[in-house]
């Protein structure tokens, strides 16, 4: 099981990003998606999930979005206006199931994470 991030970078106050995770060795239809950030000095926190259907999703902000194409087995993460507080390493997960949201310990496979540095 593989998932790639990207899309992570040095950015400023207010501008747009958008996270992209690749996943394959999973079956993408039966697994949720999540992103987490860890923060410096901070715990790992979930930011946004999307289940395997794609109907249900939880954002931490409302200026997050998240989607997921399964032409291209892919989970997005589009964040806009961004502030310091988003600085920290994105992490994709997946958990297999197909209900709707799961806890954060049914999240199985991890990814390595992408970067974001947002600059005031």
């Amino acid at each position: 099981v593989q998932l790639q991030a990207s899309g992570g970078g040095l950015v400023q106050a207010g501008d747009s990003l958008k996270l992209s995770c690749s996943a394959s060795g999973i079956n993408f239809n039966t697994h949720a998606m999540a992103w987490f950030r860890q923060a410096p000095g901070k715990g790992r926190l979930e930011v946004a999930a999307i289940s395997a259907s794609g109907i249900n999703t939880y954002t931490l902000r409302d200026r997050y979005s998240i989607s997921r194409d399964s032409a291209r087995n892919t989970v997005y993460l589009q964040m806009r206006n961004v502030s310091p507080e988003d600085t920290g390493v994105y992490f994709c997960a997946a958990a297999p199931t197909t209900r709707s949201l799961p806890s954060e310990d049914e999240y199985i496979y991890w990814g390595k994470g992408t970067q974001v540095t947002v600059s005031s």
